[in-house]
């Protein structure tokens, strides 16, 4: 039986990979710098957890210190900016003190008794923050962990979100109105990464409704499964620009990077099954006979494309659910049962009724990986309820071998064109608003896209979304690093200039840090 995680982290040189990211980061001053038409006395943030500084699965205080718009204020201290605040986090431990199992701590990087590195959850110490206290105060960083486009309008969502929760001037406040009260001069907005990332890292199992053509969004997955329908974007993210853009205040309006730029969707091969691995390779000639009976029946059905067959010589494709495919299970059932009986042709096409093994287009998310070849407990229940002995249930029961790999670990091709479908909406509708409004605009997607295509070099090294190695994504794969947040700062600023004129510093990515090695996070 195969019982072995599959690894996807190499054994790391630990002097490419930095420590704890830097508090303080000196630039050389090397001229005067100016605001040219904006004017930073009073700058306001707003968007998500990529606003708020979340990273590593977490918000903590130096994920915070060292988001983009922190970043950005000691930038625009130096032309005009006033102060900057935050509601910071009690702790570097992250998560919250009545509720880990909600909000857990951070992710360090970890080695197991083979020295293999992999994201783990911090130990050393408990979270102090508390998920009930308020902080008494409005803050200029309003990034909300968790928050979709039309979460920023929503009355009451200081009931709903804890992060918004601490700070919320009353239960009924705003997002938004609230940093309009601050009158703030100028303000950065980025937010709608939520709208269709939930729905791509739980896999698809969420709903799009833009083919639902559900424009409640109360109705919404209250997990945050699903694709916001791009009309309701619209409509909410006019609303925020709208309030925020009056009398003509300053902005920079943020877009949404492809999916496939993070690592949490390219971290995973789709063929990670190798003929060395002792556990697997061996295996090899019983599981390909016991599918051929069950090709057998592909073929005769007239899907052959569906043939499962694991390579002797070379890595082999995990298998998978594919609900885009036409459930053939009745068809199976009659076809499987002179050879198998009526009862296991029954489970047997039950199972495989729409499965086939990945190919390169598919994207396993990360958090696949600490399942795949594993035993799937509840399948095994279900298998000897139907009355299978626990070692026939074992044998069917292998995750991505035996047992297709369910929906929420793989984003296929379908699924994939749902989300790049609403994404460039989304996108049309950030920056035709900027331009509307006579806005910034900064094009994060697509310097995201070339950190995921051969980096983007800075003085000190390149910055990729390799996960560990690339320097740019923490270790949740999907909310960047202070050194990316430093490049992110510099993009903000190059759209600040074009758009109104000035002379800004800009900051050096090298004296950011990227990922904990050691479990002393505080």
């Amino acid at each position: 039986m195969i019982n072995n995680n599959i690894k996807y982290l190499a054994v790391l040189a630990l002097g490419l990979v930095a420590c704890e990211p830097e508090f303080d980061n000196p630039i050389e001053d090397a001229g005067t710098y100016s605001s040219g038409e904006a004017d930073f006395s009073n700058y306001v943030a707003l968007g998500n957890s990529l606003t708020a500084g979340f990273a590593d699965g977490a918000l903590y205080i130096t994920g915070q210190e060292n988001s983009f718009p922190n970043i950005l204020s000691q930038q625009f201290s130096k032309a005009g900016g006033g102060d900057f605040t935050q509601p910071l986090m009690s702790d570097n431990v992250g998560g919250f003190a009545e509720d880990t199992n909600t909000f857990p701590p951070r992710l360090v990087l970890a080695f197991d008794a083979e020295g293999n590195p992999g994201p783990e959850r911090f130990t050393g110490a408990s979270p102090s923050t508390s998920i009930s206290a308020n902080l008494g105060a409005s803050f200029n960083n309003m990034g909300i962990p968790g928050a979709r486009v039309y979460h920023l309008d929503f009355a009451g969502y200081a009931t709903l979100n804890p992060y918004y929760g601490r700070f919320a001037q009353s239960p009924t406040a705003t997002v938004v109105d609230e940093a309009v009260a601050q009158n703030p001069t100028f303000f950065s907005l980025w937010i709608g990464n939520n709208d269709i990332l939930g729905y791509a890292t739980s896999g698809g199992i969420g709903e799009d409704h833009n083919e639902t053509e559900n424009l409640d969004p109360s109705t919404y997955s209250v997990e945050g499964y699903d694709i916001t329908n791009n009309n309701v974007f619209a409509g909410a993210y006019s609303g925020l620009v709208a309030k925020l853009a009056a009398n003509n205040t300053e902005g920079v309006l943020l877009n949404l990077p492809d999916v496939s730029s993070l690592p949490f969707f390219t971290t995973v091969p789709f063929a990670p099954l190798s003929p060395l691995d002792p556990s697997f390779g061996p295996q090899i000639p019983t599981l390909n006979a016991t599918y051929a009976g069950l090709n057998g029946a592909f073929a005769f059905l007239g899907v052959p494309e569906r043939s499962i067959q694991f390579s002797t010589t070379g890595a082999s494709p995990v298998v998978i659910k594919d609900e885009s495919l036409t459930d053939i299970s009745a068809q199976l059932v009659p076809v499987l049962t002179p050879s198998l009986g009526a009862a296991q042709a029954a489970i047997f096409a039950a199972q495989y009724g729409q499965a086939r093994q990945a190919t390169a287009e598919d994207l396993l998310v990360l958090t696949s990986s600490s399942i795949i070849g594993q035993l799937n407990e509840n399948r095994i229940a279900e298998l000897v309820g139907f009355g299978l002995t626990p070692e026939q249930a074992g044998q069917l029961a292998v995750n991505g071998v035996t047992f297709p790999l369910e929906d929420q670990y793989v984003l296929t091709p379908a699924e994939q064109a749902s989300v790049e479908a609403a994404r460039t909406a989304y996108n049309a509708t950030i920056e035709g608003l900027a331009t509307e409004n006579g806005l910034a605009f900064y094009d994060v997607a697509s310097d995201l896209a070339q950190a995921a295509n051969g980096g983007i070099p800075f003085s000190g090294g390149v910055i990729s979304s390799d996960f560990v190695t690339g320097g740019g994504f923490s270790l949740d794969g999907v909310h960047p690093t202070p050194r990316a947040h430093a490049l992110v700062t510099n993009g903000i600023l190059d759209a600040i200039e074009a758009a109104y004129g000035g002379n800004l510093t800009r900051v050096n990515p090298a004296d950011y840090g990227t990922i904990t090695v050691s479990n002393e996070v505080n």
